[in-house]
């Protein structure tokens, strides 16, 4: 019964919108019928089938999931690092990174994407003058431009891995890391044998939140690439659903892809609780 008002509220926030979003998936739904000048049509898996037949969604597609398990990846690691670095340096410098971190971590993404583009520029960007690359373009080519983007988005995202993680290591009794060193664990053994596993419900917590976050990243695909880059090269799904519905009024086309990205993650999600369940995690 305590949770009842929260039920209600998440209900209404999550609960009703996805319903919107599954029903206007199975209708014929675009700008004509927004205008009211032509009826809605119910057209079932109609949306789905045309989605699966296009090459480009397959593309997308893969493109979004090697992108957005290098964003994971990369965000866990750098996070996890830092964090141990926390424990390691004195109040003044931990509180100096502190404070940068969380000012990373509350930068809007359309700045710190307008920030990163500046320092990566062709012709005024710092970066291309220290490493002495010239007037090179790093948005022209595909994988560069998804290395700069990867950047902007670890970036932005490793404080609340650091935080999150750095928080549970100050939770682990100083005895368990002495006894640990007095057996002549390197750090490295250190945080792989015992640091690790106590803190595998926090890890889990901040892998599911980045995969979501990362899978689903839009401002900064946006913003650096010019709306996905030259040709499309850049493509993720949720600018490709973006350019469905809104750039060429296929309302029910976007929808539909809303709706796979949702399965996607709540299958990736359910499948990785189902793996720690099954070694005997407590979640």
């Amino acid at each position: 019964m305590y949770l009842a008002p929260a039920l209600v509220v998440l209900g209404g926030l999550l609960a009703y919108p996805i319903y919107q979003l599954g029903l206007i998936s199975v209708f014929h739904y675009t700008q004509a019928q927004v205008s009211g000048g032509e009826p809605t049509t119910f057209e079932g898996f109609g949306n789905y089938s045309r989605l699966f037949s296009d090459g480009q969604f397959w593309e997308v597609l893969l493109a979004t999931v090697v992108f957005a398990a290098a964003c994971v990846v990369s965000t866990l690691a750098v996070g996890c690092a830092l964090a141990v670095l926390l424990t390691r340096v004195r109040a003044v410098p931990r509180l100096a990174l502190m404070l940068a971190a969380l000012g990373a971590w509350a930068t809007p993404a359309i700045t710190g994407s307008t920030v990163w583009l500046f320092l990566f520029d062709a012709d005024f960007g710092p970066v291309n003058r220290v490493l002495g690359l010239g007037d090179h373009a790093w948005t022209y080519g595909r994988f560069s431009a998804f290395f700069l983007v990867l950047l902007e988005v670890v970036w932005c995202s490793f404080p609340f891995v650091m935080v999150t993680v750095y928080a549970g290591i100050r939770a682990v009794p100083a005895e368990v890391l002495e006894a640990a060193a007095l057996d002549g664990a390197s750090q490295w053994r250190i945080w792989r044998s015992v640091l690790a596993p106590m803190l595998r419900p926090i890890l889990v917590v901040v892998t599911i939140q980045s995969v979501i976050w990362d899978f689903k990243v839009f401002t900064q695909i946006y913003v650096m690439t010019g709306g996905g880059g030259i040709a499309g090269q850049n493509l993720v799904l949720n600018v490709y659903a973006y350019q469905k519905a809104f750039a060429s009024s296929q309302y029910s086309l976007g929808a539909a892809i809303g709706v796979v990205m949702l399965l996607i993650l709540l299958a990736v999600t359910l499948v990785y609780l189902r793996l720690l369940r099954r070694q005997g995690e407590e979640l």
